[in-house]
């Protein structure tokens, strides 16, 4: 005889959905014995719950599940992407519009770059597009110090190692000399910590400016510092199949045009469209 499935999801992935923290946050949650389920404490993430039980962080119940949003973000210089800053620093979350929903970060930029962050209230989601199966291209633009020549970016180009860690091969157009520095564009598809600054060092360049300008489909474009766009729920269906995002949200149509109708000419003027009536018979 098998034991029947438990019923429901595991409760870190029903946080995540609910905009808590991701799901390996609310792991670490759980473990620090913050998280309660029907009033009793939890010390471990292995628990089915259902819309039954009810969830409580620091004494507080977590809101029911929204759909899952995402949110473009021009990301200025001097800002850190963290929730809270040991050393006090104004975080991307200090800087967000006061009407923004709570929100997680999809990977960061450091304090030193700029471009575009992703934001989302979906903690699955945000994981989701963490991950390096996942396989989108990251563009930045890259400023470095120095004339760098083809030859010089040939083991970016074939994928380096920096001790015992492995770089994937990386994307580069070599795209201007500016006095005494050099724009780049560099794709990416991994992501890690400080990954481009780090390939330039070990080639000996310096990055002095860094800034993010795509991650997959979704791009910067014209966006201002510190502007913030949502994705409409269409394009997150069509570019993630996320079928959850429009679900209860529907978005205008365009009226449709009702055939054989046309605008009546303005009094006194007549129509530009030439007539179809026949001309009149004679005799």
């Amino acid at each position: 005889m098998t034991e029947d499935t438990p019923k429901g999801d595991r409760i870190a992935k029903v946080m995540a959905r609910a905009g808590v923290a991701s799901r390996r946050e609310a792991e670490r949650m759980i473990a620090a014995g913050r998280v309660a389920v029907n009033g009793e404490t939890i010390a471990s993430p292995a628990l089915n719950v259902t819309a039954s039980h009810r969830i409580t962080v620091d004494g507080q119940p977590i809101a029911a599940a929204e759909r899952p949003r995402l949110w473009l973000y021009h990301k200025p210089l001097g800002l850190v992407t963290t929730n809270a800053d040991e050393k006090g620093r104004r975080t991307v979350f200090d800087a967000l519009p006061p009407e923004m929903p709570r929100v997680m970060s999809v990977g960061r930029l450091d304090i030193n770059s700029e471009g575009l962050l992703l934001l989302t209230n979906d903690g699955e989601l945000k994981r989701r597009l963490e991950l390096p199966s996942t396989g989108w291209l990251r563009k930045y633009r890259v400023r470095v110090k120095g004339a760098p020549k083809e030859d010089d970016l040939a083991p970016l180009r074939q994928g380096l190692s920096i001790g015992a860690e492995r770089f994937q091969p990386m994307e580069i157009t070599l795209d201007r000399q500016q006095g005494a520095n050099a724009w780049l564009t560099i794709g990416i598809r991994e992501g890690k910590n400080r990954e481009i600054r780090r390939a330039m060092g070990e080639i000996g360049l310096e990055v002095n400016r860094l800034i993010r300008v795509s991650y997959g489909p979704f791009r910067l474009n014209q966006m201002k510092p510190g502007a913030v766009e949502e994705i409409k729920p269409r394009v997150l269906r069509d570019q993630l199949g996320l079928e959850a995002a429009t679900e209860g949200h529907a978005e205008p149509k365009p009226r449709p045009k009702r055939p054989g109708l046309r605008k009546a000419p303005a009094k006194g003027k007549a129509s530009a469209r030439p007539s179809r009536r026949p001309p009149p018979r004679k005799g």
